[in-house]
Formats: C-alpha cells, sequence, structure tokens
C-alpha cells in the first residue's frame, strides 16, 4: 500500500466517492462511517489474498528446502532470485514451483493454459508478427496463465485450510470462480438414496440456500443433471433448460454449470456454478479449470456430513456388517468393493463376499468367485448386458439400480454360459450389494402358465367331490365377475349362473362328467352380478382315486365372448357377401346380355357396291369387366356409310347403358345429312346433358362410295390406320376433345381418298393397350401387325384380334373397310 493509499489521505483509492456513498458527503459523520467500513473490507479481502499467497510461498520454500538439501532461509533467497531471473512475482514463480512438483490435475491445468498461449502465438501469420510480438511483449500470454494457475492454487490453498464446505465454497468463488465472470456457486452432496444436500454456497442469497438445502431422489433439477451425466452440462441460459435450480430468480437468464464431483471412480456431489449473463462457449482451459475445480470439490466432499437438518446422521454399514446382511438374504449376493489402479482410478471391483444362497451360473463353488475381481470372474459383464456399467454407475452416484429378466453370461474353458436373472445393486457406503435371482425352470414355466391363462382369458378350476373344497385361480374369479374373498360356485349349481336357454346343455355335460366319468366340454351364457353376459366354454376331466372312485374333477372355463361374436359378425358378412355376390352375377349376366344384343361379335355383311366392311366385338374375360366400347357400321338413306366406334369410361351396367345412348343418338343424328364434326359436336352435348355427365372416346367417319373418300372426326380416340399397299400408317391427327368434357366444343373434320386395295381399320384401345407399354409403342406393334394383308378383309380382322397384344382385359370392337 503506497503512500497514496493511506486511509484518510485525500486523493487515495480508498476515500469514497459521493456517488459510492448515496449522495453523502465525505465529510458527514455517515459518509466517514461508510468509508471506514468500505477500507476496512478492502484491508480484510486484502489480508485473506496475502495470507493464502504466503500459504503458496511457504509450500514452494518446502519443496525447495527437500530438493535443494538447503534451510529455510537459503531457499527463501533462492526462490526469490529466481523469480527476478524469471521476470515473475514470487507468488507466481512459487505456483510454477508447486506444480512441477505435483504433477496433479492444477498442473495440468496450467500446463494446458500455457501450451494453448503458446499455441496461439505461433498460429498467427507472418504478416501479423510483428503486431503480435508487440501486443505480447509484456507477457500477456504467460501472465493470464500464470494468474490462472495462481487462481487455481490459491483456491485449492483456501478450499484446505476451510474447516467447513461452506467456506470451500467462499474461497472457490473469490479467488477461481468470480475472475470467470461466475457470480454464484453451490456444492452439493450426494446422498445414498439420490437425494441431494446443498452443502455449501457462496453469491445466493441465504434465504435461497435455506430454501433449496435438500432435493428429494429423483427431482431433475440442475444438479441433477450434472449428477447423472459424467461429462458435466454446461448451460447457456438456464431459462432456456426449464429446470428449476437455486437462484432461477435472482439469475433466471444467466448460463449455468453442473459438474459431478468424484475421485476414484465414485461422485460425491455436485459442483453447480452461476453466472449472470447468457454463457458463451468456453475454451477447453476454462473447462479443464472447473473441472479441476470439481475435483477438489470431492475431496472436501469425502469427509462430508449434513448437519443442522434435524435428522440424525445415517450409519452407513461397513463391509463386515453387509457381509452378514448378504448372509441373510434368501437370495444369491455378491459383496463388491472398488479396486483401484496405480492412478487411483476405477479399474474393477473384487468380490469380497459371496454368501451361502451363492448360485453362479457356470456352476462355480463358492470359494473360487470369492476373493477374485468381478470382470475375470465374469468377463461378459462388460458385455452387451452393461452389468460392470450399472454397478459402476452405482457406485458412482449412489443410486440403486434393478432390472428384471438381464441375460448373465459366464465363460467356463471358453465357452459361454447363459442364464436369465433378476439383476439388484445397490451401494452402501464404500461397497456395492449386488444380488441376483436366477430363473429356474418350475418357475418359468409357472410364469408362462399364468401369462397364458391371462392372456387366453382361462380361469382355472378343482372340486373335490368328498370333502366339498373348490379351489379358484384369480382369472376365474375375474371371469365370473366376482371378488377373490367371495366363495366358489359348485358345479351342481353351475346352471343357476347360466342362462335358461343353455340348462339343456349344461346338464348334459354334468352327466358326461359326473355319471359317465368321461371328459367333457359345453359352452354357455354366463350370467354375472354386475349383469353382464358373457359366452364361457368349459373343459373338464374326472379324477379318480385307486378304488376307481370319484374323487375330484379338475377344468378350465375360457371367455370366448369376442370369439362368439366374431363368428356372428363373420356369419353375416358371409351372407350378406353370397348375396352381392350373386347381385353382381345377375348383374353382369344382364349387361353381357344388353351388350350382346345390340353389338354381336359379328355382324351381316352390309351391301355396298366396290367396298367390303367388317366389324369385330370381342367382350372382356372378365364378366365384371363389361365395358362401354361400341361400333356401328350402317348406309345411310343418302348413301353414304356412317363408320364409327366409341369407348365410354367405366365397366359395367352404367357404362353398357352410357354405351346404348351414345350409339342410338349418333345413328338417329346421322341421318340429317351432318358431317362427322357436327355430328361430334351435337353427341358431345348429348353425353354431357343427358347421360348423367359421362365421357367417351369415339371416331367417326362417312365414306362416300361415289367418290371413294372418308371424311373423318375424332372426339379424343386414337386414329384410324391406313394400309396401303406394303405399309401402314395411322391417319393424321385431327383437334377434337372428349364426349362429355365440356358443355359445347368443335371437332375438326378431315378427308383421306382411298384408292382400290387399300384398308381401313377403327379400333378401341382394348386391341392394343397394355399395362407396361405406353401407347406410342403398342401403335407401332400394330402397324407391323396389320402389313401383311389377308385375302379377304374377315381374316384380316380375325388375324388382328388373334395376334393382339393387349393385356388389359378390356372389350375391343373393330371395324373395318376394303376399297375395290
Amino acid at each position: 500500500m503506497n503512500a497514496s493509499e493511506q486511509p484518510g489521505e485525500p486523493g487515495g483509492d480508498l476515500q469514497p466517492a459521493a456517488s459510492d456513498l448515496g449522495g453523502m458527503t465525505p465529510l458527514s459523520p455517515v459518509g466517514r462511517l461508510a468509508a471506514t467500513v468500505d477500507r476496512l473490507s478492502r484491508e480484510v479481502r486484502a489480508a485473506q489474498a496475502e495470507a493464502e499467497g504466503r500459504a503458496l510461498i511457504e509450500l514452494a520454500k518446502g519443496i525447495l528446502v527437500a530438493r535443494l538439501g538447503c534451510g529455510p532461509a537459503q531457499a527463501a533467497r533462492q526462490l526469490t532470485e529466481l523469480a527476478e531471473q524469471s521476470q515473475a512475482t514470487p507468488l507466481q514463480f512459487a505456483v510454477d514451483v508447486i506444480n512441477q512438483a505435483a504433477r496433479d490435475r492444477m498442473s495440468e491445468v496450467t500446463d494446458a493454459f500455457l501450451a494453448a498461449t503458446a499455441a496461439a502465438r505461433t498460429a498467427v501469420p507472418d504478416d501479423d508478427a510483428a503486431g503480435a510480438v508487440a501486443a505480447d511483449a509484456d507477457g500477456t500470454g504467460e501472465a493470464v496463465a500464470g494468474s490462472a494457475a495462481v487462481r487455481l492454487r490459491a483456491a485449492e490453498s483456501g478450499a484446505l485450510a476451510a474447516n467447513d464446505t461452506q467456506a470451500v465454497a467462499d474461497a472457490l468463488l473469490e479467488q477461481a470462480l468470480r475472475p470467470l465472470g461466475a457470480v454464484a456457486v453451490a456444492i452439493w452432496a450426494a446422498g445414498y438414496d439420490g437425494s441431494l444436500t446443498l452443502a455449501g454456497s457462496a453469491g445466493f442469497p441465504s434465504a435461497e440456500a435455506t430454501r433449496w438445502h435438500y432435493v428429494p431422489p429423483d427431482v431433475a433439477t440442475v444438479a441433477r443433471r450434472g449428477l447423472t451425466d459424467r461429462a458435466g452440462q454446461w448451460y447457456a441460459s438456464l431459462a432456456e433448460t426449464g429446470l428449476p435450480s437455486v437462484g432461477r430468480h435472482q439469475y433466471p437468464d444467466g448460463g449455468r454449470v453442473a459438474l459431478p464431483a468424484g475421485t476414484g471412480g465414485r461422485i460425491h456431489g455436485v459442483l453447480e456454478i452461476a453466472w449472470a449473463v447468457p454463457l458463451a462457449p468456453q475454451p477447453p482451459q476454462v473447462v479443464r479449470q472447473v473441472e479441476a475445480l470439481a475435483e477438489l470439490c470431492a475431496h472436501t466432499l469425502e469427509s462430508y456430513t449434513p448437519s443442522g437438518s434435524g435428522h440424525e446422521p445415517r450409519v452407513v454399514p461397513d463391509a463386515v456388517e453387509l457381509m452378514d446382511l448378504a448372509d441373510g438374504l434368501h437370495d444369491p449376493a455378491l459383496v463388491l468393493v472398488p479396486h483401484l489402479d496405480a492412478s487411483g482410478n476405477l479399474a474393477d471391483f473384487r468380490i469380497q463376499h459371496v454368501n451361502k444362497r451363492f448360485l453362479d451360473p457356470a456352476g462355480r463353488p463358492r470359494a473360487v468367485v470369492g476373493g477374485a475381481l468381478l470382470l475375470e470372474t465374469y468377463p461378459m459383464a462388460a458385455g452387451d448386458s452393461e452389468l460392470f456399467r450399472n454397478v459402476e454407475r452405482v457406485y458412482a452416484t449412489g443410486e440403486p439400480f434393478r432390472a428384471r429378466h438381464m441375460n448373465l453370461t459366464a465363460l467356463v474353458d471358453q465357452v459361454p454360459l447363459s442364464a436369465v436373472a433378476d439383476i439388484s445393486v445397490s451401494r452402501h457406503g464404500n461397497a456395492v450389494l449386488l444380488i441376483w435371482r436366477i430363473e429356474d425352470e418350475t418357475a418359468r414355466l409357472a410364469s408362462l402358465l399364468q401369462h397364458a391363462q391371462r392372456l387366453g382369458r382361462i380361469g382355472g378350476f378343482e372340486e373335490n367331490l368328498l370333502t366339498g373344497e373348490i379351489t379358484w385361480n384369480g382369472q376365474l374369479f375375474d371371469l365370473y365377475g366376482r371378488p377373490q374373498t367371495s366363495a366358489p360356485v359348485p358345479l351342481e349349481e353351475l346352471a343357476a349362473h347360466a342362462h335358461p336357454d343353455d340348462a339343456v346343455a349344461i346338464g348334459r355335460f354334468l352327466r358326461t362328467l359326473l355319471h359317465h366319468r368321461r371328459p367333457a366340454s359345453a359352452a354357455f351364457r354366463l350370467r354375472r352380478p354386475d349383469g353382464v353376459t358373457r359366452h364361457v366354454r368349459v373343459v373338464a376331466e374326472p379324477v379318480l382315486d385307486t378304488d376307481d372312485r370319484l374323487l375330484l374333477v379338475r377344468g378350465a372355463c375360457q371367455d370366448i365372448s369376442a370369439q362368439h361374436w366374431t363368428e356372428v359378425a363373420l356369419a353375416a358378412t358371409r351372407d350378406q357377401l353370397a348375396h352381392t355376390e350373386q347381385q353382381a352375377v345377375e348383374r353382369a349376366r344382364l349387361t353381357l346380355q344388353l351388350q350382346h344384343a345390340i353389338m354381336p361379335p359379328a355382324q351381316a355383311p352390309l351391301r355396298v357396291p366396290d367396298l367390303q366392311v367388317a366389324v369385330r366385338y370381342r367382350p372382356a374375360e372378365t364378366d365384371q369387366l363389361v365395358g362401354g366400347d361400341w361400333y356401328d357400321a350402317v348406309v345411310l338413306p343418302s348413301g353414304l356409310v356412317l363408320l364409327c366406334v366409341g369407348d365410354v369410361a367405366g365397366h359395367g351396367i352404367e357404362a353398357a347403358t352410357s354405351m346404348v345412348v351414345l350409339r342410338n343418338a349418333l345413328r338417329g343424328l346421322a341421318v340429317t345429312g351432318a358431317g362427322p364434326g357436327q355430328l361430334l359436336s351435337w353427341l358431345n352435348i348429348v353425353a354431357h346433358h343427358l347421360t348423367g355427365g359421362v365421357t367417351a372416346t369415339a371416331v367417326c367417319g362417312l365414306y362416300d362410295p361415289a367418290r371413294n373418300t372418308l371424311r373423318w372426326a375424332r372426339a379424343g380416340h386414337l386414329p384410324p390406320v391406313l394400309v396401303r399397299g406394303p405399309g401402314a400408317e395411322p391417319l393424321p391427327l385431327v383437334r377434337g376433345i372428349l364426349l362429355g368434357a365440356a358443355a359445347e366444343a368443335a371437332y375438326e373434320e378431315s378427308e383421306v381418298q382411298l384408292a382400290g386395295g387399300d384398308t381401313l381399320l377403327m379400333y378401341t384401345d382394348g386391341l392394343i393397350e397394355r399395362r407396361d407399354r405406353p401407347v406410342e409403342e403398342a401403335l407401332t406393334q400394330l402397324l407391323s401387325t396389320v402389313r401383311p394383308t389377308p385375302n379377304t378383309l374377315d381374316q384380316h380382322l380375325d388375324r388382328l384380334l388373334t395376334y393382339s397384344r393387349s393385356d388389359t382385359d378390356d372389350d375391343t370392337c373393330l371395324v373395318g373397310i376394303r376399297v375395290g
């Protein structure tokens, strides 16, 4: 403290400003009192820091005395000279000496900090090297690392000198955590039942710490997350987690860190740190510092005992008492103690004791298993069953673990032997109690039978006819709707609990069983006390004694209500399906008759000079697919020949009746003398307004025998194919939409001049359509099929139907003309 900092001197740093004292002038009595309090507080903090620094310097002197073999005075001079040579303060150099001698977690953190600082300096680009050297000319990086080392060692010194956990929390906050921006710290002690006790805190209001002095087991908090997660939890904001924690009202948006405090594989508690503002991602050096502080807390919590809670401290049984406890169990049990490696880390568990009920899955005697290491005796415990990991977690956290039907595997002469067991693991002091119950075949079969009866809704009974004793299982009581405390129903009274109409069937069942002494069964309707009626099937058999006398009857009752109602519903569905099938067959038959009456498969040839006309109709292979394909070929009063084919969308009676309407309408309209385009326009109005909104495709042509010309139009249909000489080509497309798609539509016409020997084909898509081919490819296949022209037109059409590659089972219409 220099002269300008002496208390009472004007201008000194300890002289408070008026704004710091709530507007009071320094010369007022209250102002002087506040200045004195502030000065004394600073002196106390400085004295504490100086005392902690002296403790570290004295510790470094002791290390130099041991290493150099000199006295304390010479060690002090040596420490001062070495500090001056390294351009460090005596305190920083003392911490370096302690770190080199200890080589513990604190020293590792400091070395990592120095390495990161050096790496950051060497990573600066060449063009920024001058700036980097200038910025770090005063050793700022080493100073930061040195201050971190001093903070950690000072916190360690304060924690070791503290006489309780509360003092440790104060030392950690002031010496190590407040320079990192933290505002509060809580040290939680983990109980054997998984509870958490606030062993010490700093920075939180005393009322808040009192309110959070105890957290019961299984309550989700930030500290609980840190206890269950071995890697710890780093939260940027407490509000985002939605978890309750101490100080959540004081620092609701601040960052939180919860790290397990453990040593030697055992977790003694949790170190929770609070920030007032959201926490940004921290560098690895800071993370290591906080982890080192958590390990320091673990050493403090090892000897912690709760006080002031109003409860007596829990007495933890030692290994001998735990062995006695294990011997009193009726299940196989092992007492395990931790086995640490050379570094003090948990490596395995030694089987300290094997109780008298112990049953090894591999059949080995107790003497072989006792005293051995767990992983050496059961190496498969580290496998898929995760038994070792569960034991390790129980030892670390103190939370018990239980599991049913866990697979235990033991290696005997490299042969895996497995067994299924129920597992229980709990920690008692520094030991772990492992209990397993291996299922034997009898218990497994009994459990299997019980589950089978439950799933099958089966209840069993046994009635002794000599003593009158009746035994029911629980499932049968549930089936009858009676409490298990009520008396079972004798077989002779069975009819009284059944529907009256089933009395004859029950009487026949009892005569066969009791009089004829043969197994019997019957189905009846059970009327329960709650008014519910269940359909039940009873099966029973007589049991005779050595004198061939009827001794008892045993049997089972099964609830078949679901099966009964399923059979009723199935019978009704079967009848409805048969009726529906009959209607469908009749409907298809009528549709087919209607279609054949209007369009027979073959038609009498038209008599037109120098023109052959032939038609073919091939119905669908399946009756249910009777469609709306149609054709027409008729000589009009004008001498022109009307040629058309069409296809109504859909199948069945609706498609067939719509086809009849369109075919007859087109034939009637054709007598007006209108052209094919106009005829399709009128037919579109009929399809849109008079047929219930059906859609259809069609191609319509008028052949003039005098001129050998064909005027034609199309409504969304495939174009006609002209076969001339060795070639075959479809006629050029003309515009025309589907029939019925719009209220009004115009259709384009085209005219083609035919010559002698020409063949013109009109067809529906059933001739060429394939499921796996596009229409264009199918049309190309048709053109290759029509090129060889037989002698007659009828042969030509029959050949096309025979070699058609269509696979849609749709009906097909085909109209052909040949000139000459």
